[in-house]
């Protein structure tokens, strides 16, 4: 222990030791979701962000250390992003007879997340740079923590709302699918991308490359609908 301490310190130190960590822990994580068969419980994110935080709180390596080194992932959200065009490209025909039915969900689950988001904070009495932060939770992070950032909230804790959100939404997505009977994997897919952005959009894809296709398109949509619905919605409830 005496000799490894030093080299302990040494790594620790170094920027990139902690993106190497990141992806060992991701790979790990995706080996016993895929040994357990892509249970969602065993969502790879839930259990590589397990990994990380207990090598970090063992180590006692303070938050922003880690961030110096691993920040090249949260750089790639997005490219990551932008990357989802390829799969809607693909499936544009789809997409396209699918039209009027993504557009009635993309309204009404817009709408409900903002809504509940808000009206829920409200009711427990949070303040309003919270209910800022609350309202973006179900779009992805950057356009998250844009609009917390634009009116007056803090990005910080949007981002940790936004991940959660992801997290259960991924988890809870496939059998709350199966238990509704829902079998359109179009459906599947666009639910899961307008609830829970990136992280379900990425569970879309394990299931079925069509979902993710339209995971995908709900997760934008969602996102460019909920920069004009959040900053709507704030000034209606100062309204009242």
């Amino acid at each position: 222990m005496n000799e490894a301490l030093p080299l302990w310190v040494y790594l620790s130190e170094e920027p990139l030791t902690w993106l190497t960590v990141t992806v060992i822990a991701y790979a790990i994580a995706d080996r016993l979701a895929a040994a357990v068969g892509r249970h969602p419980a065993a969502n790879p994110v839930v259990v590589s962000a397990v990994l990380v935080i207990g090598l970090l709180q063992v180590t006692g390596t303070p938050f922003r250390t880690y961030f110096e080194g691993a920040q090249f992932v949260h750089f790639m959200l997005g490219p990551a992003t932008v990357a989802l065009a390829v799969p809607l490209v693909q499936n544009r025909v789809l997409v396209r007879r699918s039209f009027k039915p993504i557009l009635a969900a993309l309204l009404a689950g817009s709408v409900t997340a903002v809504t509940c988001a808000i009206l829920i904070g409200w009711a427990l009495g949070l303040p309003s740079d919270v209910l800022a932060s609350l309202a973006p939770k179900s779009v992805t992070t950057p356009i998250a923590m844009g609009i917390a950032s634009a009116l007056g909230g803090i990005p910080a804790l949007t981002a940790v709302l936004v991940i959660l959100t992801g997290i259960i939404g991924a988890i809870a997505v496939t059998p709350l699918m199966n238990v509704m009977g829902m079998k359109d994997m179009r459906a599947r897919g666009f639910a899961a991308g307008v609830a829970a952005h990136g992280i379900g959009t990425a569970r879309a894809f394990q299931v079925d490359p069509v979902a993710g296709a339209f995971a995908g398109v709900g997760m934008a949509l969602n996102g460019a609908l909920t920069a004009l619905l959040v900053p709507l919605a704030f000034l209606l409830f100062s309204a009242f």
